[in-house]
């Protein structure tokens, strides 16, 4: 073959190569755009339409094997993926994956709308599809952007929040010896809730709520129990260092049986430490352990973990979910002070009242005061709206509300919780609180009017057996056949009149669903039991 023939071949063939790329591409402009538009839906088929079809058939399957590998892992190892959620290390991998996924994403967008839109094109037509790769590009790196924030933001949230066994100190949780199934001899987990009141215009730190929710680890089912923030003489473990300081009680023989605000229970997570710093060992929150410690002997569970909430954050946290909806069955007082007790002023009336309505829609700053007002109304009426506050909060956080806000709910989390939970067993705390959402939550009557007439001298005796004997595990009623009773037929004329739900009558000790216990019930004067 001469050497002119053999150039003249050299010549063709990039012809030849650049003719069977235009037969790919899109006749039209608005062809191109659709064609574009189909790529950026399903990943890898513009390339294969471009004429890049290797390329194209393994972004594709990368594309759809991804899809399934989600749907399979999402529905099947429902662990693994909560076990994600509570690891800042692999949480930082899940970043690094989102970002690499949506750069992908967006030069397949790209790539596949140069190979298929038209060679010749007008200005207009080039605008337009620029234009449009653009708004893909952009509608791509949006959803992109916020799912690695939400994801740093959880990382963020956990790396805050908890801390690992070996990098934080307690001295009174215990010790974790199967991280995959912490309850596996443990039947019923109790977790001690503090609500810290340091809010301004108050002097020190006071946990105005007490709340052990003893959970059922294989149910969910879960009873709460209120402890009055005036008791006195809360016990403690008789191997404990405050037993020897306290053997009778926290409280101060040399002042008389008198009401004792300094030995309240709600001064008791300030007071301790300060008058005995140290005391406990090796700790993070020693008030926070203190109590713990003296609301298990008072009540007689072995209490495993604390959760302290701070009020300001509550209310930011009830704002970012778009607020709680409760029953108010009478007015709640906003603000006022009686100016007596640890961190009062002078005595100021309420600025205002949360007025009474079934179903009512709270913000954050009306929620917080239903959950803590208390002028002219009774203690046990508002450990009952700190009960119902808890109830609505957990109904509230809904999928939507979590997925839209989630961003501004781990920001406020940060500043809202303090725990002894550590990160190790965080993937078994949520499958527990997956069950508890589901699940019964009932309260448990103390009976004030027997056992804490007074706070001067609660009798915890018999609160325990109170306790215990709701949190026993039932035996299953014997079937019986109930009387048929003939129901009475309406009269002609008579009209139905609307009956308005009410929580039933439950006696003095005994445990009361939530459903119940939180219904509209106007006939409450929320003064009664005082």
């Amino acid at each position: 073959m001469s050497r002119s023939t053999r150039a003249a071949g050299r010549r063709a063939a990039p012809r030849a190569s650049r003719s069977r790329a235009r037969t790919h591409r899109a006749r039209t402009a608005s062809k191109a755009i659709s064609l574009t538009l189909l790529s950026a839906l399903v990943p890898g088929t513009g390339l294969l339409m471009g004429g890049r079809k290797k390329l194209g058939a393994f972004i594709l399957t990368i594309s759809v094997g991804l899809l399934l590998i989600g749907a399979y892992v999402g529905l099947t190892h429902r662990d693994s993926v909560l076990a994600l959620l509570v690891s800042p290390r692999q949480l930082l991998i899940a970043t690094g994956a989102v970002v690499l996924l949506g750069v992908g994403w967006i030069w397949t967008v790209v790539a596949s709308h140069k190979l298929l839109r038209p060679v010749s094109m007008t200005y207009t037509g080039r605008l337009a599809g620029s234009m449009f790769v653009g708004l893909l590009c952009f509608a791509i790196a949006v959803p992109t952007t916020v799912a690695a924030q939400t994801v740093m933001a959880q990382r963020d949230l956990i790396g805050s929040v908890f801390q690992s066994e070996g990098n934080s100190k307690s001295a009174t949780r215990p010790k974790v010896s199967n991280a995959k199934d912490p309850w596996a001899n443990t039947p019923r987990l109790n977790l001690l809730l503090l609500g810290a009141d340091d809010g301004v215009g108050r002097t020190g730190t006071r946990t105005d709520t007490v709340i052990v929710a003893s959970i059922d680890t294989k149910t969910g089912d879960t009873a709460l129990i209120s402890l009055s923030r005036n008791w006195m003489r809360m016990p403690f473990p008789e191997d404990s260092p405050l037993h020897k300081v306290y053997p009778d009680g926290f409280w101060d023989p040399n002042l008389g049986n008198v009401e004792q605000p300094e030995y309240y229970l709600d001064a008791m997570y300030e007071n301790i430490p300060k008058a005995h710093p140290g005391i406990l060992g090796q700790t993070d929150n020693e008030g926070a352990d203190a109590v713990k410690l003296a609301a298990s002997a008072a009540l007689g569970l072995d209490i495993d973990y604390y959760m302290q909430v701070n009020l300001a954050g509550f209310r930011q946290i009830i704002d970012a979910l778009g607020g709680i909806t409760v029953n108010v069955n009478y007015r709640v007082p906003i603000g006022g002070d009686y100016g007596a007790g640890p961190g009062s002023n002078t005595e100021k009336k309420p600025s205002g009242y949360i007025e009474p309505g079934p179903n009512q829609k709270l913000d954050g700053y009306h929620a917080l005061w239903f959950a803590r007002g208390r002028f002219g109304l009774s203690d046990p009426s508002r450990q009952e709206r700190q009960r119902c506050t808890i109830h609505a909060l957990v109904n509230s956080a809904n999928p939507q509300a979590l997925v839209t806000s989630y961003q501004q709910i781990a920001k406020a989390g940060k500043q809202l919780l303090r725990t002894d939970i550590p990160q190790d067993i965080l993937g078994a705390f949520i499958q527990l609180a997956l069950k508890v959402k589901n699940a019964k939550v009932t309260n448990i009557d103390l009976d004030k009017n027997k056992n804490f007439p007074t706070g001067k001298n609660p009798d915890y005796t018999a609160m325990q057996e109170i306790i215990q004997k709701a949190i026993a595990p039932k035996t299953a009623p014997v079937a019986s056949t109930p009387t048929a009773k003939p129901t009475k037929a309406p009269t002609s004329g008579s009209t139905k009149r609307p009956t308005t739900p009410s929580k039933t009558t439950t006696a003095p000790g005994a445990a009361e669903n939530l459903n119940d216990a939180c219904a509209y019930n106007p006939s409450e004067t929320g003064t009664g039991g005082n």
